[in-house]
Order: C-alpha cells, then structure tokens, then sequence
C-alpha cells in the first residue's frame, strides 16, 4: 500500500484523527473529506479543516445538507436532548443513512483521485449501538461499492475491534497522543480537547484514556 493512494472520512474527532495518522504512515499520498450536514456544532468542521491545513493534506469539505432534513437527531436539532439509547433503543444521536451514505460519497471521490483505499474511524467494539459501525455493514457496503461502481475499492476500519483504551493506545504507538487529546473535537456539545466530560462521548473518550494511562503507568514500574 506504500505506492498507493487513500481518502480519509475525516470529522476532525479523536477516532477519524487516529485513523488520519494511521493511514499517513501507510500510503503514499492521503486526502481528507469531511461532511457538513448541519450539525448542531459546526465547530468540528473547522477542527477538521485546522487539522488538515497543519498536516499539510487535501481535504475537501462536501454538502450533505439533505441528510439533515431526512433524519433529525440529537445532533442536529437544538430541541432534541443527547441521551444514551434506553431499553433496546438507539441514542438520540444516531443520524439514520449518515455512514452509508459518507463512505458512498468518499468512494466517489476517492474515485476521482485515482485512489481505492477509503479509510474510516467506525468501531464495533466501543459504540453506541449504531448499527452502520457494524463490520458486517462495512463489508457488505464495500461489495456494493465495488459491484456498483465497478472498481475495487477497500473500505479500511483500523479501530473495529479496538476500545477506546485501545485507540488510544494506538495514537500514542503512532507517537500522536497528545495531538489527538488536545487537538480533536469528540465532544457531542461542541468542545475541544478534553470536552464537556459529561456527554456519552466525552465519558467514553476519558474512561479509554485513563484506562490507557493507568495501564501505560504499571508498564513502566
């Protein structure tokens, strides 16, 4: 894969950043692309953007405007409350359609760049429930692409059977962790770094990296 080339799905949070370096060290030239379909905090468009420009990558910002009139959630409506899904049900921050229709629209451009590695951030292991970060999901849509298109794409998931202690793991071996601490943007209220520390995401991030760095602390005794 040295000579070839990738698109990174790219939201500017610690996951897809961990996968943006991942994918620096094993391709010979990385893109970015990151969807705008009016998320409550539009911030994590601009972090994205910071990020690409400092590491020097293309990245392209694509409208998916439409997503948002399709499938309202907690993530893109003011009146809708972010909780974790209750007896059997998904949280309110799953965006119905929104990875199949990601991955469709990075292939696209991936297409159009000569490149058939599309690299994303999803994980089964760690994960709210949404059914789109399934790897059953992700395989079946890569042969779709594939049939549909008729090229040969790999729709790549470095973190699908990793934890968040494990992603962080993974940052730190890529010698990026206090990059992707400091510099991304997972919290589902808009705040950088380290978050609110009270939303589903921010308590996952922290409770993988405490983990990580108790963890980390032992080895070194």
């Amino acid at each position: 894969m040295a000579d070839e080339k990738a698109v990174v799905v790219f939201s500017g949070g610690q996951d897809s950043t961990t996968c943006l370096f991942w994918a620096l060290e094993r391709f010979k030239e990385v893109s970015t692309v990151t969807f705008d379909y009016g998320q409550r905090h539009d911030k994590e468009i601009k972090v994205a953007e910071d990020i690409a420009a400092e590491l020097g990558i293309e990245h392209q910002i694509m409208d998916m405007s439409l997503l948002n009139q399709l499938a309202p959630n907690a993530l893109t409506r003011d009146d809708m409350e972010v909780h974790a899904g209750e007896d059997g049900e998904l949280p309110t921050t799953f965006v119905e359609g929104r990875n199949l229709l990601f991955f469709s629209f990075a292939s696209i451009f991936a297409s159009q760049r000569g490149a058939k590695h599309v690299v994303t951030g999803v994980c089964e292991t760690d994960y709210s429930g949404y059914p789109d970060c399934r790897d059953v999901f992700v395989k079946s849509l890569n042969v779709s692409l594939n049939l549909g298109m008729g090229k040969e794409f790999v729709l790549h998931t470095p973190l699908m059977w990793l934890d968040k202690k494990e992603t962080w793991a993974l940052a730190d071996k890529l010698g990026k962790l206090s990059y992707v601490k400091n510099k991304t943007l997972t919290c589902y209220h808009g705040i950088q770094g380290d978050g609110c520390g009270e939303c589903p995401a921010c308590e996952l991030r922290q409770a993988g990296y405490d983990q990580y760095m108790q963890e980390k602390e032992r080895e070194a005794l």
